[in-house]
């Protein structure tokens, strides 16, 4: 019979029983423990509300993909690597450390059989595991530290130290685990009992021969005192946490079951509250802390620090003053200072102009990308959102966007056109003679509604993307028309700088507007229209992007496209934003472009969900922000590394920032941009209209 060396049976002094030491020590860890979590909720609890209830088996589904099985860990190789194996020996060992916490208190606690004894070599393997990885990863931090934990002294504080000290930890806790167990077989081998296993190469198995010439005396007090070891580290650990980044360790879970579940969406201004009762709301958007939603503040304990999202957040790399990481680190640090666990809350700071500046939060052009990387699914676009909110509604607007809402208001378009003149795009002569559209008035009707948008009426460059798309419809054979005056902007991105109000006008309009019409789906060429019909208005007739469209009729056969005409040309696609990551519609394009005989198609680095902004989401055309490199002239750059001449994007907002870029890189003659409706609408294959005969009549005597 192997002796298991009960801890319980050790007495203290003599008299004292070792178990009423553990017991004293768990009792005080847990108190310390709920006392601390405690204080952390409380802030929650004085949160604005946020409804994470709905849909609980797709939450459980979430959990099990993005907790459990850690599925974008592995974007970041290493990184993600070594997290996945810190993260298994965790689950693995979360019922050893349990049980190594009983069996302190009770002599008779043991897990006999085959199955415990397989679980303990399993734990051992998985301890030394761990004890390898945060090795590597501290290893990793101190000398191969990578670009996006650095901090730069104007976004915020670093915490290497915290990080360090806290793989130190780890580290010793699967020492003194290993240790406890190799001390008890080095004891059994001493007195010729037999030997409990101890898998090879694993980390007890290791410490058991380097104190297998210690004596008994020796070895019992080692085991002891690694039991003690293992225990105060494990509270302290457990109690440590939530003053810092591994707060993310308790937390995250409960995060991830709770996260968004809906992309292309923004949350309401107040959950709960109906768009007929926000003239009761006094204060829109966030002003200060308890103005986050409870989700929101539990965003702030679970980030990991780890950089990702600045990492990917295009506008981090064009120089501006954002960095999504320290949005949330910032705001965990404003917690934790301004509601500690000793003493009271003071939160007295406001947030624009304490913790955050108005360019920083101005900066985004809400593309989703800091979203899309994030292994814990923290959300940044609606905190942005609320925080603008909050500075529309103190009239905090900058000045070069204040013309645009104010057009935007008296004209329902940020250019300040006239109404009457929406449709002007459509009466170009070259284009009325390939192509008639209907506009919708009250005597016409369609199937089909072409939502052209704002910029695809008045920009003259755009234009010729809303006759392309015109031109498809109409080969398609799609029975479509406009709304023409009545048609407003959609509001897309007027809801996403936060003017709240001002997209509920011009929703209602236009959902007033649609539903007059009769049609019965809406096909636009506008990805930031696209999204808004689909998520933001209610109610509506199916939506669809007009490249959804040609991928299908073409895959039908009803649209049939011809070689290109220079075959020395290569393309690569830039997937739009609210194409792509909100919307999921990376392969349509793709299938389109690769339907045209003779293009020779690439892939840039930056593609699919981890494409790159052009820089032009949240009215960000009209805005003019403090960076040192334009995102556009970097999308143009890795088009040409990808070996790429012609750039082709499906969303007019794309096509004038890359446009733009091409200029202002220097790269005219060497690079184009066009869109997917353009290039289509060249390359179709247009049947002759059936010309009138020429020959005489016959006859009817001859007939008859």
């Amino acid at each position: 019979m192997i002796d298991r060396a009960p801890i319980p049976g050790y007495t203290l002094g003599g008299h004292v029983p070792a178990s009423a030491l553990f017991l004293l020590i768990q009792l005080l860890g847990l108190a310390c423990f709920f006392y601390i979590v405690a204080k952390r909720v409380a802030p929650l609890i004085r949160a604005q509300r946020d409804l994470r209830l709905d849909r609980p088996w797709l939450r459980l589904e979430k959990l099990l993909k993005f907790w459990f099985a850690q599925w974008k860990h592995p974007r970041y190789r290493v990184a993600g690597t070594l997290h996945l194996f810190i993260f298994a020996g965790f689950i693995i060992l979360a019922t050893r450390a349990f049980y190594l916490l009983i069996f302190g208190l009770s002599a008779d606690f043991a897990a006999p059989g085959a199955i415990a004894r397989i679980y303990d070599i399993v734990a051992d393997y998985a301890a030394t595991v761990v004890f390898l990885a945060v090795s590597a990863a501290a290893v990793r931090r101190v000398f191969f530290k990578p670009a996006r934990y650095a901090v730069p002294a104007k976004l915020g504080k670093g915490h290497p130290v915290d990080a360090i000290f806290l793989l130190g930890l780890i580290a010793l806790l699967m020492t003194s685990e290993s240790l406890f167990e190799a001390s008890r077989a080095a004891i059994q081998m001493q007195r010729g009992m037999a030997i409990e296993f101890l898998p090879i190469l694993s980390l007890p198995w290791l410490l058991k021969d380097v104190f297998a010439s210690a004596s008994i005396a020796t070895l019992w007090n080692l085991h002891l005192g690694a039991y003690l070891v293992d225990v105060l580290t494990f509270y302290f650990l457990l109690c440590y946490r939530p003053f810092g980044i591994q707060f993310h360790v308790e937390t995250s879970l409960f995060n991830v079951f709770f996260s968004k579940l809906d992309r292309g969406t923004v949350k309401p201004v107040r959950w709960g509250v109906s768009d007929d009762q926000l003239d009761q709301v006094k204060s829109f958007g966030v002003k200060k802390f308890e103005d986050f939603t409870w989700k929101h503040m539990l965003d702030f304990y679970s980030c990991a620090d780890c950089g990702r999202c600045s990492d990917n957040c295009p506008a981090n790399a064009a120089g501006r003053p954002l960095s999504p990481r320290f949005l949330t680190t910032k705001a965990r640090d404003y917690a934790f200072e301004h509601f500690p666990v000793f003493g009271t809350s003071d939160n007295s700071h406001a947030l624009i102009g304490g913790i955050y500046s108005e360019d920083e939060i101005w900066s985004c052009t809400t593309c989703g990308a800091c979203e899309e990387e994030c292994p814990l699914l923290i959300e940044y676009i609606d905190k942005i959102v609320d925080l603008r909110r909050g500075m529309v509604d103190d009239g905090n607007v900058p000045k070069s966007i204040q013309k645009a809402l104010k057009a935007l208001e008296s004209r329902g378009n940020p250019y300040g056109k006239m109404e009457k003149k929406k449709a002007d795009w459509t009466k170009d002569k070259d284009f009325r003679q390939s192509c008639e559209v209907k506009v919708l008035n009250g005597s016409t009707s369609a199937e089909t509604l072409y939502f052209v948008d704002s910029i695809t009426s008045y920009d003259d460059r755009i234009q010729a993307i809303g006759r392309a798309s015109a031109r498809i419809l109409t080969v398609a054979g799609e029975d479509f028309a406009i709304l023409g005056a009545a048609e407003k902007d959609s509001g897309h991105d007027v809801r996403r700088f936060g003017e709240e109000t001002l997209f509920m006008a011009l929703r209602d309009h236009n959902t007033d507007a649609i539903k007059a019409s009769g049609a019965k789906r809406i096909v636009t060429s506008d990805p930031h229209a696209f999204n808004a019909l689909k998520h933001d208005y209610k109610d509506m007739p199916p939506v669809e992007h007009i490249s959804q469209l040609i991928a299908r009729e073409v895959k039908s056969g009803k649209l049939q496209l011809n070689p290109v005409e220079n075959g020395d040309n290569v393309y690569t696609y830039h997937d739009p934003c609210y194409l792509g990551r909100h919307n999921q519609v990376y392969d349509d394009p793709r299938d389109v472009l690769d339907a045209i005989p003779g293009l020779k198609r690439v892939e840039m680095t930056r593609c699919r969900d981890r494409s790159f902004c052009c820089g032009g989401g949240g009215l960000m055309l009209f805005y003019e922000p403090q960076e040192e490199e334009r995102m556009g002239v970097q999308r143009v750059r890795m088009a040409a590394e990808a070996g790429a001449n012609v750039i082709v994007t499906a969303c007019p907002f794309c096509m004038v920032n890359i446009e733009d870029a091409i200029k202002v890189s220097g790269m005219e003659g060497k690079m184009t941009a066009i869109d997917l409706a353009e290039l289509v609408d060249q390359q179709l294959v247009r049947k002759p209209a059936p010309q009138a005969t020429t020959e005489e009549p016959i006859p009817s005597e001859v007939h008859a």
